[in-house]
């Protein structure tokens, strides 16, 4: 399959990005539409839920992406593998949560996945960060009890902003007596992950479970 090139860094704001995507109809996606439930907010290319969709086929593996040639790329290879328990969804999580979620039966979100979202380094574009507490609001509202959601990134000041919003919202609490995490807890780590460890510099990780 040929490369698909993409821009690096898409603004959220823009106005083609505005457009809430449409609620989903859970039991065409998935061949066993009540197994839990793993969303990956900003998947890119979406090898880590690939990987996680066949290291875990108990579970079902969403992976919402921006931008939209990435998607489409990752679904036509996860038809290709044949798996029945992934999907790829075009969409801005940042206006799409509500309308994405609100289908769900209870209970059936258990797990998120944040890792090396865009930095977006200077402080007049902090808005355009993904975790803002819109988002923690909306993923406290639909994540199951005793859900977690995972956070990782290269860049502290990033990692420390998302966990500061997370820390923030009383629905969440954060695992461990660590600053950081030593190691990832899923089976699979991402690319990003891979290239920066490879390099010998840091990753800052945390997790955070939903309370009753």
């Amino acid at each position: 399959m040929a490369a698909v090139r993409v821009r690096q860094h898409v603004n959220p704001l823009a106005q083609k990005y505005r457009t809430p995507v449409n609620p989903l109809e859970w039991e065409k996606i998935y061949a066993q539409p009540n197994q839990p439930l793993h969303l990956d907010i900003g998947c890119a290319k979406g090898r880590f839920v690939l990987q996680m969709a066949q290291v875990e086929p108990n579970w079902n593996f969403l992976g919402l992406e921006i931008r939209e040639p990435l998607v489409v790329e990752a679904n036509q290879l996860r038809s290709d593998l044949g798996l029945t328990n992934l999907h790829y969804l075009y969409g801005n999580a940042n206006n799409s949560l509500q309308s994405l979620l609100s289908g769900l039966t209870p209970g059936m979100l258990q797990r998120v996945t944040i890792q090396f979202p865009d930095p977006w380094f200077k402080t007049r574009h902090a808005k355009r960060r993904v975790v803002q507490p819109k988002l923690v609001a909306e993923l406290a509202q639909y994540l199951a009890v005793g859900g977690v959601v995972f956070l990782q990134s290269d860049m502290k000041f990033v990692a420390v902003e998302m966990c500061d919003r997370f820390a923030e919202n009383s629905a969440f609490a954060r695992v461990g007596t660590d600053e950081w995490l030593t190691d990832n807890p899923l089976a699979v780590p991402t690319e990003r992950e891979i290239f920066t460890q490879n390099k010998g510099e840091p990753i800052y990780r945390a997790l955070f479970v939903k309370q009753g």
